[in-house]
């Protein structure tokens, strides 16, 4: 599951899920916070305009600036100064300057005044057994981030006045089992509701079986399952399990053009954030020179660390000593992955060969100074670029943004398969399909449970890049503290004796630092505290 954050912090407390109220006596007139329950509720077209007002606020990437694959050892900001790269990368955010999930109460708050009112309504039972389903799932969605990041938080289900009910709008946190137990009943609740196939946009009983699975793996890794209770892993692996049985999914045959607009509601698609003409990524994340020509900002730079997870065409990892990797020519013979996600010196983009080799006068050579604009790693993204939309402060892409696919589910049903009953044929089996696809062999039999799992994370890490999942992965298996402690690293081409040598040194910008005392929860945001004294700090952050 992906989070999608602001910077700013939106509505700082449960009071802001208060409606204010106060109109005078002599004037009939309905506040512009709230609704007319004559109009609004009587007919399913003006409902719908208030749920898809809420779909509205289901949000693409965090902050395509700024992506949240900046934030994991994936990939760093390309522009020195980047919050990614300073405040947060030194794992000293506060409560006063974290990134805050909070204003997901405001989401919530819509979805409950929806709740509420379409039950009451006389409206047709068919129409509001679907549509209440579609408002539960969103609001389930959205305590699944705030889950996903606080742990525990507290429930409301239902919409608050704090004109007529005071203090009494605010809530303790509820624990973090409290929590989840919610979000999971809820979507087992409402998935029989929910249709097969539905609309472009709306929701699908695939997607809350999937948010359901993916809360259930979160509660089964290591971080919330200390003891290993392996029937936590069962449950996950059951319910992905249910999702593979709908018989509705599959993997899109081409990887490469999977993430771009002509493919938009694909087959592999289970949920995502639709877009119409108002996507920038490639603009914004895109190579910034190509060649002479300025064409975008660079604002996400892949790490060396990422680009040695792809592994090579023979299906062996370069560290392998019988994979054929030759450290002088480091980018032949990689899997397809590498070639459809990573700019490279000596890749093709938009017609013109990438070089981010030193001294031959290239604006795209690795900058270690963090002060051009080309790549600080020797890399760029190529995953989701669009040619087509590659120049500076273009925002006609059409592209959806991918929440939740197949080849996660796939991926993540042999994690918890694996974990709960050992590498059998179906975990082999799930894992090989989406291999098959980007043309690697199938793993070798007969691995262990160990690894397998390091073979499925791989996998996970190379198939999941760029879709802002790599840091609650790095969080929920208790990794950050591991992989976010000192330097990432960038390639640098040097012509040495009349031959190119490839050195990997320490990026600008991609030192990170990760306390895990306190940094595996973020801080309850403190103008949240400030308005409701009943909310308890998350450890070490006072």
């Amino acid at each position: 599951m992906v989070k999608i954050f602001k910077w700013s912090s939106f509505f700082s407390g449960i009071a802001v899920v208060a409606m204010l109220s106060g109109c005078s006596n002599s004037l009939e007139v309905v506040p512009k916070d709230q609704v007319s329950d004559a109009t609004l509720w009587t007919s399913t077209g003006n409902a719908d305009l208030f749920l898809n007002n809420i779909y509205g606020t289901v949000t693409g990437p965090f902050n395509v600036g700024d992506t949240w694959e900046n934030f994991s050892d994936n990939a760093i900001n390309g522009v020195a100064g980047g919050y990614s790269a300073t405040v947060f990368a030194e794992g000293n955010y506060t409560p006063s300057n974290a990134p805050s999930l909070w204003g997901n109460y405001n989401n919530i708050r819509k979805a409950n005044i929806f709740i509420e009112n379409v039950t009451a309504s006389g409206l047709a039972d068919k129409w509001k057994n679907s549509r209440l389903a579609e408002a539960r799932y969103l609001r389930a969605y959205f305590y699944a981030q705030l889950w996903s990041y606080y742990g525990g938080v507290p429930i409301v289900t239902k919409v608050l006045n704090q004109a007529k009910q005071g203090d009494e709008i605010f809530y303790a946190r509820n624990t973090f089992d409290e929590t989840f137990k919610f979000i999971t009943d809820e979507l087992s609740a409402i998935a029989g509701d929910l249709v097969l196939k539905p609309e472009s946009g709306r929701v699908s009983r695939g997607a809350a079986l999937t948010l359901k699975a993916w809360c259930e793996l979160f509660a089964a890794s290591p971080l919330n399952n200390a003891a290993n209770d392996v029937k936590k892993w069962e449950l996950a692996a059951k319910t992905y399990k249910q999702v593979m049985d709908l018989g509705v999914y599959d993997l899109f045959p081409d990887y490469r053009t999977l993430f771009l607009e002509d493919n938009n509601n694909n087959v592999e698609v289970i949920f995502d954030k639709p877009y119409y003409r108002n996507n920038s990524q490639t603009a914004l994340q895109g190579p910034s020179y190509v060649g002479a020509d300025y064409r975008g900002y660079g604002l996400s730079n892949p790490t060396q660390e990422l680009v040695d997870e792809y592994v090579m065409a023979n299906g062996l990892p370069i560290s392998d000593p019988n994979s054929g990797y030759d450290p002088m020519h480091p980018y032949i013979g990689r899997e397809q992955r590498f070639y459809d996600d990573i700019i490279y010196d000596g890749a093709e983009w938009l017609g013109v060969e990438m070089v981010m080799k030193q001294g031959v006068g290239s604006k795209s050579a690795t900058d270690l100074s963090n002060l051009n604009e080309a790549t600080n790693t020797g890399y760029y993204w190529k995953k989701m670029m669009d040619p087509k939309y590659a120049t500076v402060g273009n925002s006609q892409n059409s592209a959806h943004f991918i929440l939740f696919r197949y080849a996660e589910v796939l991926l993540s049903y042999a994690e918890a398969q694996n974990e709960f009953a050992g590498p059998d044929q179906s975990v082999y089996d799930a894992v090989n399909k989406v291999r098959e696809r980007v043309k690697l062999p199938e793993l070798k039999k007969g691995l262990g449970k160990d690894e397998m799992r390091k073979a499925i994370l791989r996998e996970r890490r190379v198939e999941l890049s760029l879709e802002e999942k790599r840091w609650l992965d790095l969080v929920r298996l208790k990794q950050a503290d591991q992989k976010l402690n000192g330097p990432l690293h960038a390639v640098v081409i040097n012509l040495v004796n009349g031959k190119w040598q490839y050195s990997y040194v320490p990026a600008p910008g991609g030192t990170r630092a990760f306390h895990p005392e306190k940094n595996y929860w973020f801080p309850i945001p403190q103008d949240a505290i400030d308005r409701n004294s009943k909310l308890k700090q998350n450890p070490n952050y006072n």
